[in-house]
């Protein structure tokens, strides 16, 4: 029953209440800023100032839009992606010629103008239901200033009511109905409110994220730069590691080779014995290395993986899998890191016993990877934190990460993949 209250009407509602009622305003603000920049620059566009002037005003909605961004985020809880920032300009006709064909300025201005209506309609209609429903709550306490008129019934007693089309009903149980009515409108409005920002949500979502050919060379320049920072970190590995261990063992190997022909047999046995331990030590160090470039337990498929990594988890893994085609490589490594790190989370910051991990199909050619922890739940992504990097790698194979996390639990992350990349 707890959990259901907290979900029902915890931090998240009370959020998108507050988004429902700051919308309004903010709509306005924005088609204001919009028209400021549309209307002028439209109509003097032939001249010198027109151009100038829509040009800086499409590249100044990102302002504007990054501040929706930033709202949807903190209280709708949707992790909308900013756009890649804006080419740089050389000179003031390149500033011209960058502004006018900047997409994500166009579609920020097409945002602030699409919003107006539904975030208007949505902000005076969550603020009429909640002042409706407070003064007929506080009814109670203030229907003693007014004037009932009084009834008198079959057998001459006198009493004070209310009449209601036929009915008569008595004082008292009318101030009683209106003030439980008043409550129950104050506990419906946060479901209200989630209705009705929904319009604004979608249009946010589709306007206020990367176009799709943006993310792709963004993900595409992530990918490039994670592969050269892991090809640099191999480097380093193999020569801080492997490369000196190696070095060490032929000079052992070496020195054992000077001891036998001196004839010192014992001392030849040590090295010996001392170049096997640093062989073995060697080839552990490259097993875990090769390891975490394509974990061989990937060779049997993703979900003998991911029944193994269950298994090794800290915590216990109630496993689901469902796979009825195999996909390609570079999705079952990306699937498999990613069930990986999650689980890790669980284990470091979710205090939970257990865990639920599902990997089904959720619509043709695509995957859907879930894991779900009854924790403490408030988990939310950094710019610089792992569930950031996981997105970014989820990213340059077009899947994406959802996560879902009120206070007290349950945390649940989805994410969906394509079968191929």
């Amino acid at each position: 029953m707890a959990r259901f209250l907290r979900a029902t009407y915890g931090r998240r509602a009370w959020a998108r209440l507050l988004y429902a009622l700051v919308g309004g305003p903010l709509a306005v603000l924005g088609f204001a800023y919009a028209l400021l920049v549309l209307l002028p620059g439209t109509v003097t566009s032939v001249t010198l100032i027109g151009l100038p002037w829509l040009a800086t005003g499409v590249r100044a909605a990102r302002g504007p839009a990054a501040a929706h961004r930033a709202l949807v985020r903190g209280l709708l809880g949707d992790p909308i992606e900013p756009p890649p920032r804006p080419e740089p300009a050389g000179g003031p006709f390149g500033w011209i010629r960058v502004g006018l064909t900047d997409a994500a300025g166009w579609r920020a201005l097409a945002y602030l103008v699409l919003k107006l209506a539904p975030a208007v309609v949505a902000s005076v209609a969550t603020a009429f239901l909640c002042l409706y429903g407070l003064t007929a709550a506080l009814y109670p306490l203030w229907s003693r200033f007014t004037v009932f008129p009084s009834t008198t019934d079959e057998s001459g007693t006198h009493f004070v009511s209310v009449t209601i089309g036929e009915w008569i009903v008595p004082e008292w149980l009318y101030v009683l109905a209106v003030g439980l009515a008043g409550v129950l409108l104050l506990l419906a409005v946060p479901w209200v409110a989630r209705g009705l920002v929904q319009p604004d949500r979608l249009l946010a979502r589709v306007l206020l994220r990367p176009t799709r050919a943006s993310h792709l060379r963004q993900t595409r320049a992530q990918a490039m730069d994670d592969s050269a920072a892991r090809l640099r970190q191999i480097e380093r590995d193999l020569h801080d590691g492997a490369q000196t261990q190696l070095v060490a063992l032929a000079l052992r190997l070496g020195m054992a080779r000077d001891e036998l022909i001196e004839g010192d047999a014992e001392a030849a046995l040590s090295l010996v014995d001392t170049a096997h331990h640093g062989a073995k030590q060697v080839l552990t160090e490259l097993r875990d290395l090769v390891r975490g470039i394509h974990p061989p337990v990937l060779d049997t498929g993703l979900g003998p993986a991911l029944q193994t990594l269950s298994a090794r988890s800290a915590v216990s893994v109630t496993l689901f899998v469902d796979l009825p085609d195999r996909p390609s490589p570079a999705i079952e490594t990306i699937a498999y890191f990613t069930a990986a790190e999650l689980l890790a989370n669980v284990a470091k910051h979710s205090g939970a016993p257990r865990a639920v991990v599902r990997l089904a199909p959720d619509r043709p050619g695509w995957l859907r990877l879930t894991v779900r922890d009854d924790g403490v739940g408030g988990a939310q992504p950094t710019p610089a934190g792992g569930l950031a990097g996981l997105a970014d790698r989820l990213g340059t194979v077009d899947g994406w990460l959802e996560l879902y996390s009120p206070p007290g639990g349950p945390t649940v992350v989805t994410v969906e993949l394509p079968v191929r990349a």
